[in-house]
């Protein structure tokens, strides 16, 4: 329902039910009539206790809401003199523009994209107490420029913890804190064409994004073949250009095999032989359904392989927080990528997780995230039996997406039809190399992005549109 006010003679529209909230929605609805006019610049608002007695909504919603325009410039609040609109926030004149050709398209109703956890299950208690302790036991320091390597808090848990958990021998000395994998495989670009590399070969499907970064570095990207065992690493000895190799060896994405043992050791060959350099990314590495965890590659070789973590399928992105394990030789260049301060991620966002990971929180975490996950995945295998039961889905012993095989020359138009239902996809073909010989019709559902509010109607969504 959506609800007038007109306090001061200005009707503010605020939808309660709108999925952005009351507090935005009575943001918005104030910029609004600020910006065109309908609030003249040094109206008086109403206060807060008045304003929330009107609209039927918490006192602290409105002074929350209050305080964040004054912040934005908005609005102006002095002591003896209220809440006022702010003189700069004068109407803007509309600018003339051609009519648009369709209307604009709004946001799907359910969202099946691959790459991100459900963001509702962040544990926000658990990183406050975190975040409390942190901050409390935090040296001074931590307030300054700091080491470009990250905090040596953070840097010696995940020594432990990766060593632990994943097989790494991760000496805090060579882990170097960075924003997430992009960050990671940025730095990595500019070391390997200072050195000369003038390819890393990739994987024949994987994210556009990586490959771009790489390319932008100035790398060519010959193309890996893959099957059912992982990349064909046995072929890095014909690629006489390739000075690395970009793997997600635990869990390929998107296609969801593991790399076969054997293909692990001729990844590793293959750079001791030559020189070469494995970059690994163990994006999702710590979700394991129906196997034994499979370790780290870098396990097998400190010294040829980059390892590359992150928080943000374990945790969320918008922690902004990865690490790189790198080898001895490479330290010095890779700190220098960097830059002489650590000004990528927050000091007390990596003394907040310093303290979540050595507390437990981040196990018990892990351990409860694992087991929604495998429920979702389970509810996912068994819709998809009862009511799409010619789809065969692959790539689920771990991670939080599977892969849905479909008839040849569907994939697009089962895009589309999802899309006419509301529900965003993506189709296999999106993560293929340009160069890749084998070519599948499929879709990589990520089972982990809705929120359980959510999940019934996108599973629901998802059986429409399959053949």
């Amino acid at each position: 329902m959506t609800d007038p006010w007109a306090t001061f003679g200005a009707d503010l529209h605020i939808d309660p039910t709108g999925a952005s909230g009351l507090r935005a929605g009575l943001m918005e609805a104030l910029r609004e009539a600020a910006r065109t006019g309908r609030l003249a610049p040094g109206t008086r608002l109403p206060s807060s206790r008045t304003l929330a007695a009107d609209l039927g909504i918490a006192r602290n919603t409105v002074a929350d809401a209050y305080a964040e325009l004054v912040a934005e410039g908005w609005l102006t609040a002095r002591q003896g003199s209220g809440t006022r609109v702010a003189q700069r926030a004068e109407p803007r004149p509309a600018a003339s523009r051609a009519p648009r050709s369709r209307p604009p398209r709004s946001s799907p109703a359910y969202s099946l994209m691959p790459g991100s956890p459900d963001l509702a299950t962040f544990p926000r208690a658990e990183w406050l107490r975190a975040a409390r302790r942190a901050l409390a036991a935090a040296p001074n320091d931590a307030f300054g420029y700091g080491d470009p390597r990250g905090r040596i808090e953070l840097r010696t848990v995940l020594a432990e913890y990766l060593a632990r958990a994943r097989g790494v021998y991760a000496d805090p000395e060579r882990i170097v804190i960075c924003a997430g994998f992009v960050h990671g495989l940025m730095m990595t670009g500019k070391v390997l064409r200072e050195r000369r590399v003038r390819e890393v070969a990739v994987e024949s499907y994987g994210l556009d994004l990586h490959t771009d970064l790489l390319t932008d570095a100035g790398l060519r990207i010959p193309c890996l073949p893959l099957d059912g065992l992982g990349s064909r690493t046995g072929e890095l000895n014909g690629m006489r250009g390739a000075g690395a190799v970009l793997l997600t060896p635990a869990h390929q994405f998107p296609t969801g095999v593991p790399l076969h043992p054997d293909r692990r050791a001729a990844a590793v060959d293959w750079a001791r032989s030559t020189g070469g350099l494995i970059l690994e990314d163990d994006y999702d590495g710590e979700f394991r359904y129906d196997r034994q965890p499979v370790g780290a590659l870098q396990g097998l070789d400190p010294e040829r392989v980059v390892y590359l973590g992150t928080a943000s399928k374990s945790l969320a992105p918008g922690l902004r927080i990865g690490w790189m394990v790198v080898p001895q030789p490479m330290l010095g260049e890779v700190t220098a990528a960097k830059g002489w301060s650590d000004w990528a991620s927050s000091a007390l966002d990596q003394l907040t997780l310093a303290e979540f990971i050595a507390s437990g929180a981040y196990d018990r975490h892990v351990r409860s995230m694992r087991l929604r996950y495998r429920n979702r995945r389970d509810e996912l295998v068994a819709a998809l039996a009862e009511r799409a039961p010619s789809i065969e889905v692959s790539g689920i012993a771990a991670g939080l997406h599977a892969v849905l095989e479909l008839p040849e020359g569907s994939e697009a138009e089962v895009v589309r039809a999802a899309a006419w239902q509301g529900l965003a996809v993506q189709g296999l073909s999106f993560f293929r190399h340009p160069e890749a010989e084998v070519r599948r019709e499929a879709l990589v559902i990520g089972y982990g992005t809705p929120t359980d509010s959510a999940w019934a109607g996108t599973l629901d969504a998802l059986c429409r549109v399959l053949p």
